[in-house]
C-alpha cells in the first residue's frame, strides 16, 4: 500500500522538477534537478551592480535585446534556429538575475547539459559575448559593472565549448 503512494509522490515531483514555473508557448523538457547551483556560478554579493543592470526590468531589456541579435546573427543563429525562445529568454533573464545578486531563482539545466549537443566553437562563444556587451552597452550598463556579469559567465566557456 504505501509502495504506490511513494511511487505517485516521486511521479508528482518529478513531472514538477521537470516543468517547475514555465511561460505559455513554452516546449516541454525532459526531467532535471533544478537548482541555483546550475547557474554555474554564485552571484555577486553587491547590490550596486544588480542597480547598474537596472534591477530586472534592465536585465529583461537586455536578454530581449541579446536574443533578438542572436537569433539573426550570421555567426551563430544557426545554433538557435531550433531552440524554443521563450525557454532561452526566461531562463537567461533568471539567471543573469541569479548572478548579479538579483532576488532571482534559475530553474534552468547546467550549463553542460543545457549545450550538450550544441557544437558550439570558440567563435560562436565570443560572437555571443559580443552580442551581449552590444546589448548591455544599449541599456547603459557601465563597463566596470558589465565585467562584473562577463567574469561570471566566462568560465563556464568550458562547459559550452565542445568544438
Amino acid at each position: 500500500m504505501l509502495r504506490p503512494v511513494i511511487a505517485l509522490l516521486i511521479s508528482t515531483l518529478t513531472a514538477f522538477v521537470a516543468t517547475g514555473e514555465v511561460l505559455p508557448g513554452e516546449l516541454p523538457v525532459d526531467a532535471y534537478e533544478q537548482s541555483n547551483d546550475n547557474a554555474g556560478a554564485q552571484p555577486v554579493e553587491n547590490p550596486d551592480v544588480f542597480a547598474a543592470f537596472h534591477g530586472q526590468d534592465g536585465i529583461d531589456r537586455i536578454v530581449d535585446d541579446l536574443v533578438d541579435r542572436i537569433i539573426v546573427d550570421p555567426r551563430i543563429e544557426g545554433i538557435f534556429r531550433a531552440s524554443d525562445l521563450i525557454r532561452l529568454r526566461r531562463t537567461l533573464k533568471e539567471q543573469f538575475c541569479y548572478l548579479l545578486g538579483g532576488p532571482c531563482a534559475y530553474t534552468g539545466r547546467n550549463m553542460m547539459d543545457a549545450h550538450r549537443d550544441q557544437g558550439i566553437s570558440t567563435r560562436e562563444f565570443n560572437a555571443l559575448v559580443e552580442s551581449l556587451q552590444a546589448a548591455m552597452d544599449t541599456e547603459g550598463v557601465p563597463f566596470a559593472m558589465q565585467n562584473k556579469l562577463v567574469a561570471k559567465l566566462a568560465p563556464m566557456k568550458r562547459d559550452i565549448v565542445t568544438r
